[in-house]
């Protein structure tokens, strides 16, 4: 078997420069910098991958490994250090000016993501880039990854911007993160479009099989069945949060509800991207009705061991996908092999690892019918990796 025609295989990247030729703070430079041991030796993404100013040796190394696409992004508070479109930083212009066009010279295309946060402040962000860089770039992104934003950021408070609201954080910022997609789809729909064209711990039990279950529910359900299916929420996680919050004495739900205007997210997307890393072990757990969290809510508990040895492929993820959604075209926009800090040189292990999974890709296609267009490798160079900073 071979990759179909039109195949985009592509790596991803961090550029640094935190604050170089006039960028603003990201919330993870604030983040990193307070210091508190949030972060593996109190390590920063000051310098990441060092993109920023060893672009060139970056676009060499693309060009040696004869890859088609290329994926980064533009950071917000490079465009805009204050966060808004009162003041432009034109060096931040500039420099992505000169990624874009040396990738398009050696034959490469762009795939670009976006920077989330208050619907009404990204789309303004993101009508600017669209207007600025749309007639080069065909392929955008317009968040990476909003669950860990949601529950990381705003829930457990482990990662940027360090919010620790059990129960309520993760629900608002995901409500938020989701009506900004829906804006900034709208404004390129509306501006662009046209000229662009562009497994469980027991599987024979009942109650980790329907806590698995609820668990994808309160996952990538969460943010795909708004825009995909029908506007709202998945009735489930609806209903389960609506019943703890009445045990727990609240008049109404923790989770937000979209305005008959703001269902106008469904259908807001032009392809699903997908990122995943590793399989993880759900179990089930009660919900007792104490304080409001997540996991209580779902009644569903998250089990990762970095001991657990890594399987490549995971089939079934984008075929269940595939069927859920309609099956829609599919990305898989991050995907890696992780080791300690320091790594074989050799990278055997990882080769095999990256191998066996296009060869489930390939399945996934051929066997499955699923309209898989892309995979994109986290990432071309070794990076920072958030709060494990460099030692992964």
């Amino acid at each position: 078997l071979s990759f179909p025609l039109n195949w985009h295989f592509a790596p991803t990247g961090g550029a640094g420069g935190w604050d170089a030729d006039g960028k603003g703070p990201s919330v993870w430079d604030t983040f990193t910098h307070q210091g508190g041991d949030r972060v593996f030796k109190n390590q920063t993404g000051d310098v990441a991958c060092g993109s920023y100013t060893l672009w060139e040796e970056d676009l060499k190394c693309i060009k040696q490994l004869g890859l088609t696409h290329y994926r980064f992004s533009l950071s917000w508070s490079r465009l805009l250090p204050d966060g808004t479109t009162g003041f432009i930083n034109q060096k931040g212009v500039d420099y992505y000016e000169k990624v874009i066009d040396s990738l398009l010279t050696n034959g490469v295309t762009p795939v670009v993501t976006l920077s989330g946060a208050t619907a009404e402040a990204f789309d303004a962000y993101a009508e600017l880039c669209f207007r600025t860089f749309e007639d080069r770039v065909k392929l955008w992104i317009t968040m990476n990854e909003p669950y860990v934003v949601a529950v990381f950021g705003y829930e457990k408070g482990i990662m940027a911007p360090g919010v620790t609201e059990p129960g309520t954080g993760a629900y608002l910022a995901a409500h938020n993160l989701i009506k900004a997609h829906a804006a900034a789809w709208h404004s390129y729909d509306r501006l662009f479009q046209e000229k662009q064209g562009g497994l469980p711990f027991n599987p024979n039990s009942h109650a980790v099989q329907e806590a698995a279950k609820r668990h994808m529910s309160f996952c990538l359900d969460w943010f795909a069945t708004p825009i995909f299916l029908d506007g709202d929420y998945p009735a489930f996680m609806k209903s389960k949060i609506s019943a703890a919050c009445k045990q727990q004495g609240s008049p109404s739900s923790r989770l937000p509800e979209f305005t008959s205007e703001e269902k106008m997210i469904k259908g807001t997307t032009d392809i699903f991207s997908l990122n995943y890393y590793t399989t993880c072990k759900i179990k089930h757990q009660d919900n007792l009705y104490g304080q409001p969290s997540m996991s209580a809510d779902k009644e569903a508990e998250q089990v990762i061991d970095s001991s657990w040895p890594v399987a490549p492929g995971s089939p079934w993820l984008p075929v269940l996908h595939g069927d859920t959604y309609n099956h829609p075209i599919i990305y898989i926009t991050e995907n890696r092999f992780s080791q300690s800090d320091p790594a074989p040189l050799d990278g055997a292990q990882r080769w095999e690892y990256f191998r066996l999974t296009l060869q489930e890709i390939l399945k996934a296609i051929y066997i499955d019918g699923v309209q898989l267009k892309g995979y994109f490798v986290w990432s071309l160079l070794d990076n920072f990796e958030w709060t494990c900073g460099y030692s992964s």
